[in-house]
């Protein structure tokens, strides 16, 4: 019974914090269905009825649509060139002892610490020199090296739970070094790649400082690209529901993803963070 009056305190805290988290989100729902005259005459009140209109502007004349699919490219591709960066790299630092190996894993752990605003200027520099700038498949690139030490941190504390005999067992069978790597060592760490690859695609997708700097095209910038440009737009116009609106656009796909994966990114970062 004493322990249950302890905990009291403490619940009623995590209860007043998740209102607080949980209150604007709700709210910005609500706003987003609202009429402008709702929202100029009480941002407030609830509203009184569903104006999907909003949405309709958002993804017409806000181009939401365009910059959804652009975010949608850049998330896939930048995942997909992460992983294959990140799991050879990681295999080959964690499993094979050579000379240098723990000075490359110790590199790769100090740029963690880099932040990308640190080298903002100096890669625009030479991506403008070489006429890389405003090129999609670029911005994938510059992604997902800066997320690359991050991933093989996180990555190696899986792969160094994978057993040994499973790879000794498929080098007596003949099997190549890449064989091993993606049929054995690959399918066994699933759970980690799972893991890895969702951090990375809720990064990717809320991403705005770099894509601001290197994409200059319109037709060509990612939602939160977009959305800031919309709302500098709305601080000269009246479409105050189509703002609203475009932020739930951004907002709902990282929800939902997480929503279905938590137990699994949960589960992946503990049995990560122990194994490494």
């Amino acid at each position: 019974m004493k322990k249950k009056i302890k905990l009291v305190p403490i619940r009623l805290l995590m209860i007043l914090v998740s209102l607080m988290v949980v209150y604007p989100l709700v709210w910005n729902v609500f706003v987003s269905i609202k009429t402008n005259t709702e929202i100029m005459t009480d941002p407030w009140a609830m509203p009184q009825g569903i104006h999907i209109q909003n949405y309709i502007n958002a993804f017409q004349k806000a181009n939401m649509g365009d910059y959804f699919l652009n975010s949608l490219f850049v998330v896939i591709v930048s995942t997909t060139l992460l992983i294959f960066l990140a799991l050879p790299i990681t295999y080959a630092v964690v499993r094979y002892s050579f000379k240098g190996s723990r000075w490359i894993f110790g590199l790769y752990m100090a740029c963690i610490f880099i932040q990308p605003a640190y080298i903002l200027v100096p890669l625009f520099l030479q991506l403008n020199r070489l006429r890389m700038i405003d090129n999609l498949f670029i911005l994938c690139i510059i992604y997902a090296v800066v997320r690359l030490p991050f991933t093989v941190f996180l990555l190696s504390g899986f792969l160094k739970s994978v057993p040994v005999e499973y790879e000794e067992a498929a080098k007596i069978d003949g099997c190549s070094y890449f064989g091993i790597l993606y049929k054995i060592v690959m399918p066994l760490a699933k759970p980690g790649l799972f893991t890895v690859s969702l951090l990375a695609v809720i990064g990717f997708w809320n991403e705005y400082p770099i894509a601001l700097t290197y994409i200059t095209s319109e037709h060509k910038r990612t939602l939160p690209v977009g959305l800031v440009n919309l709302f500098e737009v709305q601080r000269y116009s009246t479409d105050w529901g189509a703002l609203f609106a475009a932020l739930i656009i951004v907002l709902v796909p990282t929800i939902i993803v997480y929503i279905l994966a938590q137990e699994r990114l949960t589960s992946g970062l503990s049995s990560g963070g122990l194994k490494g």
